[in-house]
């Protein structure tokens, strides 16, 4: 066996933010990455970036103890302050690159040279648009004070849904997550994104 195909079939594990997981799993799929494994922290830490690097120590640390050498950690920067990249530089590990996931979805190039004139925009995912009760509503208490919806969302001017999939349900409710935040709307069909190089890249 080649060093190359060697390493090909070695595991590798991806701690991974909990809000793309159903994304990891299709490009796993689609890619035949067999010895990809995917282990995830909770997808509403989205809102809680503070918890993050704390877990994902552990849980390297755990990966390490069962003998997992490559690991990928399966989050952009994430809010996480450079506490990530902390991680990444004592591990000897690699996390996806781009500051969030509104980034590597879109393409994080494409996303920086727009960004200077979206800033008044707020962003949507898949996970985000299916779970937007959970996500945006319920934790900012829109739903029990709805006079902060102005004090929140006042600065915005459109809601932009990055499609990682093509669903007609899940546009009808970004739509309706738009009209909710009282926000124009605009659709935008990502797909993967720079997700799937990032994880062929670590996969090979």
């Amino acid at each position: 066996m080649s060093a190359a195909t060697e390493k090909s079939s070695g595991r590798l594990r991806v701690i991974a933010c909990g809000a793309i997981a159903r994304e990891i799993i299709a490009i796993k799929e689609a890619n035949g990455l067999d010895h990809l494994e995917l282990e995830c922290l909770p997808a509403i830490w989205h809102v809680r970036p503070e918890k993050i690097a704390p877990a994902m120590r552990t849980k390297i640390a755990e990966a390490r103890a069962e003998g997992v050498e490559r690991i990928l950690i399966g989050y952009a920067e994430c809010g996480t302050q450079g506490e990530l990249d902390k991680i990444c530089e004592e591990e000897g590990v690699e996390r996806i690159a781009g500051p969030h996931c509104y980034a590597f979805f879109t393409g994080n190039e494409k996303f920086l040279a727009a960004s200077e004139d979206e800033f008044s925009c707020f962003y949507l995912t898949d996970l985000i648009t299916r779970q937007f009760e959970a996500f945006i509503i319920e934790p900012l208490k829109l739903d029990k004070h709805p006079e902060l919806l102005d004090m929140v969302f006042g600065n915005y001017t459109k809601v932009i849904y990055l499609a990682q999939t093509e669903d007609p349900v899940l546009e009808a409710k970004a739509r309706w997550a738009a009209d909710y935040l009282k926000l124009d709307y605009e659709y935008r069909f990502t797909g993967y994104g720079d997700l799937i190089p990032a994880l062929k890249h670590a996969a090979v």
